[in-house]
């Protein structure tokens, strides 16, 4: 990263297992790991059952004034004084649950990295025994405790530690683009689904990804891209840290990124929330979150290379989209009288590379330009400052999406319709249900857009209809699997979508 700092200090103390101590050290705490891993919120495998576990890497990373004990010394890690943070990452195999249109054929295994960070101790103090994982039974932490080390202060003031100076440590390596202060506090930020984040003093959060992948995650990638654009609409990552792969060409993957704090901010959903409870108009934040928008889409699309979709390019976005509505109505049949409906939009799409979306008779192909977009855009994923202003949060994209696919240009539009739906959803989660406050909000929304980007997104009806429907696709499926108590709220959509007359 061409931002990070350009010296690093000598390795402190630490040691990272060798490929075979790492496999014994995982094999030792599978059981434990069987029982804890299911109950985590950010784990996503739930519901498939877990056939085994490996090693990745294994990192011991020790306190200042500690002994590290590692793999090559051959004692077991928190054999030193004091805790002990074990850094792993480690691969799940699950088996897959069959296709909703083929249930009798057995589905492939699936494995996925995740990112641990656990504590070893050898008693476990009783302000840590929420944190608990439980204590190993065999293996070289024989008889230790183990636990979620992000609940200990300790440990946590360990990590920032790594973060304030550039360094690497085994295959984790540490960068930061300013200077860190010390002694900062920390304190585990709750409510989180997918990841786990680590709040410093009020000033800095630290994201940890817990399922990761090979290659520049957009949660790094796009923030430092905006930075080099100075767009403020998104904090800019003050330290990062990675695993880097070896001589086989691996590409790193992205373990944490810290950035600013915004103390005092509040998300854009519960401030939604807050103005339907008051029965007050949301659309000057409206107006104001969709300037935001544009500013930092125009900012990505000067910062990193756009492209130009073509006939067939468009043709498979639409493609793609009827599959995931196949499969959402065989996985739902509430959506099967629609199905017929909502392919129309898609339709629509696959029209627009043909020279059918070009204006009345033109016969010319719409150009769809395509750049990178935040991907997982709704009011929850937006922050006002206490003087007013909107920031942009969590560039990660759809966790359950491929990396690849989330790195990919794709029209700007798509968060768009996200912010859009979002509307929806706060509209509906508050009794009586008021369509009219979603519809203002959602015509602020692009108004606001438009002034910032002199392109008005509604203009692009059939894309914007297309990605809309889409997005209500996934939500149906997204409800029906986790939440069938608000089923009700993208099924309105879907009615709506499917209604639709050009």
């Amino acid at each position: 990263m061409s931002k990070a700092a350009s010296t690093r200090s000598s390795p402190r103390p630490g040691a990272a297992f060798p490929p075979a101590g790492a496999e014994r050290l995982v094999g030792s705490l599978a059981p434990l790991l069987h029982e804890w891993l299911p109950r985590q919120r950010w784990f996503a495998g739930k519901g498939r059952p877990i056939t085994g576990f490996s090693a990745v890497s294994a990192t011991e990373l020790t306190p200042p004034g500690t002994v590290a004990s590692g793999a090559p010394a051959g004692e077991g890690p928190g054999a030193g004084e004091g805790p002990s943070l074990l850094h792993l990452l480690v691969r799940v195999e699950q088996r897959s649950t069959p296709e909703p249109d083929a249930p009798s054929v057995p589905a492939p295994p699936t494995d996925d990295c995740y990112q641990l960070l656990l504590g070893v101790r050898s008693t476990l103090p009783p302000r840590l025994a929420a944190a608990r994982v439980g204590v190993a039974a065999k293996g070289p932490l024989t008889g230790r405790v183990i636990y979620e080390a992000l609940h200990d202060p300790d440990l946590a003031d360990l990590l920032l530690e790594r973060l304030r100076t550039p360094s690497v440590l085994g295959p984790l390596r540490f960068e930061r683009a300013v200077e860190i202060p010390a002694g900062l506090a920390p304190r585990p930020l709750g409510a989180e689904q997918s990841n786990s984040s680590l709040v410093y003093g009020e000033e800095y959060i630290l994201k940890i990804l817990r399922r990761v992948y090979p290659g520049a995650n957009p949660d790094l990638e796009l923030p430092l891209a905006l930075a080099g654009e100075g767009c403020r609409r998104v904090p800019s990552p003050v330290a990062w840290f990675e695993a880097v792969g070896d001589d086989s060409g691996r590409e790193p993957l992205t373990l944490g990124v810290l950035q600013p704090f915004l103390k005092g901010s509040e998300d854009g959903w519960q401030l939604a929330l807050r103005a339907l409870a008051a029965g007050s108009p949301f659309t000057d934040e409206a107006r104001a979150l969709g300037r935001a928008t544009a500013e930092v889409h125009l900012a990505l699309a000067a910062a990193l290379p756009t492209v130009t979709l073509g006939p067939q390019q468009t043709a498979n976005l639409a493609e793609a989209m009827s599959g995931r509505l196949e499969a959402t109505a065989q996985a739902v049949p509430a959506l099967l009288p629609y199905v017929a409906g909502l392919r129309t939009a898609f339709d629509a799409l696959a029209g627009l590379g043909h020279g059918h979306g070009g204006g009345p008779g033109s016969g010319v192909a719409r150009i769809t330009r395509a750049q990178r977009v935040h991907g997982d855009l709704h009011l929850g994923q937006t922050l006002r400052t206490p003087d007013g202003e909107w920031s942009l949060i969590d560039f990660e994209g759809e966790p359950a999406r491929p990396l690849t696919e989330r790195r990919r240009p794709q029209p700007a539009v798509r968060d768009v319709a996200g912010m859009l739906r979002s509307f929806d959803y706060a509209a509906r989660s508050h009794e009586p249900w008021n369509p009219g406050w979603a519809e203002r909000c959602r015509s602020a929304y692009c108004d606001g857009y438009a002034e910032a980007a002199g392109v008005d997104p509604r203009e692009d009806a059939a894309l914007m209809r297309a990605y809309e429907t889409d997005k209500a696709v996934y939500e149906v499926l997204y409800e029906a699997r986790n939440r069938p108590d608000w089923l009700a709220v993208p099924m309105a959509a879907i009615q709506r979508l499917a209604a639709h007359r050009p």
